[in-house]
């Protein structure tokens, strides 16, 4: 039986909006992780708290990938694809704590 890993490209936002990329293989945990302020770094620094944003990999490539992707885009194209599924700007993290999965890109 092979094992399915799962990865995560994901996008932290602070309350005016200032956005952080990253990829995870456990995005609660690294989401907490920001959430918390646990390590210093840019979304501690610049307060970026909420998960408004985020994609399921089975590929660590394909994710590491897709992390390059968003993190070349110009901020306006983050903020269209954020809006896309998330016009509130809600934070998610309450979704992936209580729903385990979505289907990997």
């Amino acid at each position: 039986m092979v094992r399915q890993h799962n990865y995560y490209v994901y996008i932290m936002a602070s309350v005016s909006k200032v956005l952080y990329v990253g990829v995870t293989n456990d995005l609660v945990r690294r989401a907490m992780q920001h959430k918390s302020g646990l390590f210093e770094g840019f979304t501690k620094k610049y307060n970026c708290k909420r998960l408004v944003y985020y994609e399921h990999f089975t590929d660590i490539r394909k994710a590491i990938k897709r992390e390059k992707e968003l993190k070349g885009w110009k901020r306006y194209k983050k903020v269209e694809l954020i809006e896309e599924i998330n016009v509130e700007w809600s934070d998610h993290y309450q979704t992936i704590i209580t729903f385990s999965r979505i289907k990997p890109r």
